[in-house]
């Protein structure tokens, strides 16, 4: 018995049915926390802040303004696609939409979903080790059975505050939030006072506006090390827009949130490696003391024992935040793969009266927990490597979403020149950024020195990041057969602005009688 190959199906749009979400619940403050929260500034720049003071020494503001071009570019992107489709499924929707269904799945489902279950489990372990240092616990924080086990109950504790509701978790993300605010803005304003009263360290640097000048770097390859690893600590802001259906003006809020998200993370990231600078220098904040965790040593020098604490727990909470994110964002992603038939219909379950996705809330904390524990039993150092390879993953994701927003706005292009810049040549350029930074990264890797660790003379965080996308393409093509509709373009059918067949409306904006999700419109293969 023969089988008819998925895009040999006739493609026959069907109407999507709602998701079930809470619509209306936040609105941009909220969904900006969320954003902020995802990235963890304060985790972020403390174990990162270090290395690219190794790499780039005074320039690092500068090598932090070069990292942001990228992302605000990408961002752009996001914005509009936003504009365009706002489904919370995201780059999911998105890719699939202008680049056809094997693309979306595999950029936009499975690349930033494995990113994102590597992530889940380093925050897991991060949370757990500082929020037991803050209580004095480090003895505990060496045992990996306890470690693992408290990690794991995090998990659990971030999928129930996630499916008690959005605006719970949005709350806690303003708290979380706020601290870490509080956290580096104290940092900057101690360092800065101990520089200003002559107390600070002899190490520290005279503060100089050429630190912000990447044309006075000596070393370009540096500065482009610095830069790749400038692109981590910015990664996250867009699982924002998983909670775009459940925000005011769903159409237009995620999109101002993901511009205001990022740009407060680069007047954090500037300020505190400024202060940073001043206050300790290159000398001291490349030490073997302080290059791993930057603001926990520097912390209590700039601001005394008992705010070095607040940081430490604020570097702790940094993770637990971003983990409650994850817990929020990656459910709704499903939700949205599986609303398309691109995953099991069980997916799609939707408690009736708190309107969360708890049937994939639950699935994700099971296969979260599973991985931290397999991760660790595989070797106590696997998960520090594995996360130097999400810098492939997510340069990979953000440059296929940068070019699904070109090709999908292309016919724009000629009658409308400002849509011609913002949608068209900056998501182009940062495309091609995000490209160069994978292929810098992934020769990087490939050295046998890199980091120290190799298998068969190639490094292993290599064969980690490499790895994860080959195994992404095989899983992709062997699913196509189990979700034909979705392989068969039946439910996003591909298509660009100006075609009518596929569309997600914003309640607020659509007239009445606009349908809210796909249409029963021919394709473009029918017309």
């Amino acid at each position: 018995m023969s089988h008819t190959p998925v895009d040999a199906v006739p493609p026959v749009v069907a109407e999507a049915p709602d998701k079930g979400l809470k619509p209306d619940a936040i609105g941009l403050g909220r969904i900006v926390a969320l954003g902020l929260a995802a990235v963890a500034p304060a985790y972020s720049l403390a174990v990162t802040l270090g290395y690219v003071v190794g790499a780039v020494g005074v320039h690092t503001p500068a090598a932090f303004l070069l990292g942001f071009v990228p992302i605000l570019f990408t961002a752009f992107a996001f914005r509009d696609l936003n504009r365009a489709m706002p489904d919370c499924g995201g780059v999911f929707v998105w890719i699939s939409r202008a680049l056809g269904p094997v693309a979306g799945w595999f950029f936009g489902g499975w690349v930033p979903q494995i990113a994102t279950f590597i992530a889940t489990a380093a925050l897991a372990q991060v949370a757990t080790v500082y929020l037991l240092a803050t209580f004095g616990l480090e003895a505990v924080a060496e045992n990996p059975v306890a470690t693992v086990s408290l990690a794991v109950a995090l998990i659990g504790i971030s999928a129930l505050i996630a499916v008690r509701g959005i605006q719970l978790a949005a709350w806690v993300q303003y708290a979380l939030i706020a601290l870490q605010i509080v956290a580096i803005g104290g940092f900057c304003f101690g360092a800065f006072s101990a520089m200003a009263a002559g107390t600070a360290p002899s190490t520290g640097e005279p503060v100089s506006l050429s630190w912000f000048n990447p044309f006075a770097v000596d070393d370009p390859s540096g500065l482009v090390a610095g830069v790749i690893l400038c692109l981590f600590i910015y990664w996250g802001w867009d699982a924002l827009i998983s909670v775009n259906e459940e925000t005011t003006e769903r159409s237009r809020t995620p999109g101002r949130a993901v511009v205001i998200s990022t740009v407060i993370l680069l007047v954090l990231y500037c300020a505190a490696s400024v202060a940073a600078l001043g206050f300790g220098g290159v000398e001291l904040i490349t030490s073997d003391a302080a290059i791993d965790d930057v603001l926990s040593v520097l912390g209590p020098l700039a601001t005394g024992d008992v705010f070095g604490r607040v940081i430490t727990l604020a570097i702790g909470l940094s993770a637990l935040a971003a983990l409650f994110t994850v817990a929020v964002s990656t459910p709704r992603g499903w939700l949205s793969m599986a609303t398309y038939r691109a995953l099991p219909a069980a997916i799609t379950r939707v408690h009736p009266v708190r309107r969360t996705p708890n049937a994939a809330t639950w699935w994700w904390a099971g296969i979260s927990a599973a991985t931290i524990v397999l991760l660790t039993l595989l070797s106590t150092d696997f998960i520090g490597l594995a996360i130097l390879a999400i810098g492939l993953l997510v340069a990979a994701y953000y440059a296929a979403t940068a070019i699904a927003a070109v090709v999908y706005f292309a016919p724009e292009f000629r009658r409308d020149p400002r849509q011609l810049v913002v949608a068209g040549i900056l998501p182009a350029l940062g495309a091609l950024l995000m490209v160069v930074a994978f292929v810098v990264s992934a020769i990087d890797m490939a050295s046998p020195e890199y980091v120290g660790e190799a298998i068969l003379g190639v490094g292993t965080v290599f064969w980690i990041g490499v790895g994860a996308l080959v195994v992404g393409v095989v899983v992709t093509l062997a699913l196509r057969p189990a979700f034909p509709e979705f392989f068969g373009r039946r439910t996003i059918p591909v298509g660009t602005v100006r075609d009518h067949d596929f569309t997600i409306a914003d309640p607020a904006d659509a007239p009445a009688g606009t349908p809210s999700s796909v249409t029963d419109s021919p394709t473009r293969e029918e017309r």
